[in-house]
């Protein structure tokens, strides 16, 4: 059997014997015969009770099958595409897939591990690599932390061992992980503070040779400092074009700001003052990626909603262009219980700091808009009850796109 790809459509071809069957989509689904040596073949009346023909109508049921699903998957991409560049999103929420797990983490009985949160993820070399903030129940030094962990299949992950990175003894956490091809080098992009060093609060930056070395990252350094009388913001993010890389960040009063630098000046030369991009009804974790295929940049930003946390998408051309409202109102949001069906017992109310699945690991940050997958921090309004926000016991799972069939 051979499938050759012919403009857009789809040819099939099977051999046998020396009877040559070829069908080519020709939107009758009638399909096409061409008879090489060997017996005469009828398509309506095949020689009764002969091996042959029955094979033959079999094969012939196959083709217009497969021929069926290629268009129906087709049909199922664009309008996948269509409805994300509309704004409409709908979403199947998995169970939770990874919480605190005191077993697989440093021993802590006086300050115990309360949530995992934050998290950014690549797939690479045939596992995921998760990174993530940790947090204990009490405030003070060493409350939160940055872990990793590796596994094949998410129903791994529970049993996985977590490392706890050895970057700072003071505040660090909200991670963003990518490979920037031209250093050739693992970054960990993250808001810390390390008084051990004179190193103020900010956005910071850690390398690696190999993202499966926990102990192989280096000591935090800062992307710039932030001038006096600056607001530092929180949540940093990096992304790249072809020429500059860009970072962005929210500062809790409804504005996410940007500054950017030659690929050349990266990571820590060179960076413009930020400025804002964007005045909303937002509020944290601002993440932008590039959509694979189409010349837009999307960004998702999280908004309040009393106690719950929901998402909020825009849409821009560039990275340094004008975002446009996407998916921004109550009724048409990111995500939101407005629009995340549960696979079965609902176990969260908020969608909270997040990050798509990309096709690559590479700064540009492409996610493929026909197969969205968000990775996200959730609770329910029942676990959060009565908690301040840093007691809030968050666990991860995934959201899924919905996409007509």
């Amino acid at each position: 059997m051979k499938r050759r790809q012919n403009g857009e459509a789809v040819r099939i071809e099977f051999f046998i014997d020396s009877v040559l069957i070829n069908h080519v989509p020709n939107g009758n689904y009638g399909g096409r015969w061409r008879q090489g040596a060997g017996s005469r073949i009828s398509v309506c009346g095949l020689p009764a009770c002969t091996l042959k023909g029955v094979m033959l109508a079999v094969l012939l049921l196959f083709v217009i099958s497969v021929n069926q699903l290629v268009i129906a998957q087709e049909i199922s991409q664009t309008t996948a595409v269509a409805d994300v560049l509309a704004g409409k999103f709908r979403w199947m929420a998995s169970a939770p897939l990874l919480a605190v797990n005191p077993k697989q983490l440093p021993a802590s009985p006086d300050n115990p591990w309360i949530a995992v949160k934050d998290p950014s993820i690549v797939w690479h070399n045939g596992k995921w690599h998760l990174f993530c903030s940790l947090r204990k129940q009490k405030g003070g030094q060493g409350r939160i932390r940055i872990g990793y962990l590796s596994f094949s299949d998410w129903k791994e992950a529970p049993l996985a061992k977590w490392h706890v990175l050895e970057l700072a003894d003071d505040y660090h956490g909200a991670p963003q992980i990518f490979y920037f091809e031209p250093q050739r080098k693992w970054y960990l992009i993250y808001q810390a503070i390390d008084k051990t060093r004179s190193l103020p609060y900010g956005p910071h930056y850690s390398t690696n040779d190999d993202i499966s070395n926990p102990s192989g990252w280096t000591l935090p350094e800062p992307l710039y400092t932030v001038k006096p009388g600056q607001n530092a913001g929180l949540d940093f993010w990096v992304i790249c074009d072809d020429t500059k890389a860009h970072l962005f960040f929210t500062t809790l009063d409804g504005r996410m700001r940007r500054a950017e630098t030659r690929l050349a000046d990266f990571p820590n030369r060179g960076w413009t003052t930020p400025e804002v991009v964007l005045k909303a009804d937002i509020f944290e974790a601002s993440h932008i990626y590039k959509l694979k295929g189409l010349d837009k940049y999307l960004s998702l930003i999280e908004a309040e909603n009393g106690p719950r946390r929901y998402y909020k998408a825009f849409l821009a051309d560039r990275l340094d262009g004008q975002w446009l409202p996407l998916a921004t109102s109550r009724e048409r949001l990111f995500a939101s219980p407005v629009n995340v069906t549960h696979q079965g017992e609902p176990w969260t109310e908020s969608y909270s700091h997040g990050e798509l699945i990309r096709t690559g690991v590479d700064q540009r940050l492409e996610v493929d808009p026909a197969d969205l997958q968000f990775l996200f921090q959730g609770v329910s309004d029942e676990d959060r009850a009565g908690k301040g926000y840093g007691a809030i016991p968050w666990r991860l799972g995934i959201l899924r796109q919905i996409k007509e069939q």
